[in-house]
């Protein structure tokens, strides 16, 4: 059995994503993962303003848990990994790994030195904020990378 397809997107850190000691700010992952998502759904066909102008369904964070490992750096090259790990019904849950892109020169192992792992956990729901199904079609294209 193969595992879930994986997603990947590079990007920069920006200076005004770091504190006064060069570091990212925590909540910028938060920010980084939801990034991962919108281009994971956007390869799938789908993207996010399709789904709330079309399909009247909005995908909201109920949960999240992230293990920082080692900081991000300002001009640090990144790359998120994005992973589906469950949709069924209404919940969709999303994995991600962070780590310094491949050859950067911020990355010694010249591995892709793991930076944080986490996952979330999405509700979907009406404009009204009531519970209801993702649509088919999304549903399938999320279903179809689980592995």
């Amino acid at each position: 059995m193969k595992g879930p397809r994986l997603f990947t997107t590079r990007f920069r850190v920006r200076y005004a994503e770091t504190d006064q000691m060069g570091v990212v700010y925590h909540a910028n992952y938060l920010v980084w993962m939801e990034v991962g998502r919108v281009e994971m759904m956007r390869e799938l066909g789908f993207t996010y303003q399709r789904l709330e102008a079309e399909e009247g369904c909005v995908l909201p964070v109920v949960e999240v848990s992230c293990r920082y490992r080692a900081p991000a750096r300002y001009d640090d090259l990144l790359e998120m990994e994005t992973r589906v790990l469950a949709v069924r019904g209404s919940i969709l849950k999303c994995g991600y790994r962070l780590r310094r892109a491949p050859g950067d020169e911020a990355d010694e192992s010249g591995e892709g030195a793991l930076l944080a792992e986490a996952t979330t956990t999405h509700i979907v729901v009406d404009r009204e904020l009531k519970r209801r199904l993702l649509p088919e079609a999304c549903a399938a294209a999320l279903a179809g990378v689980l592995g």
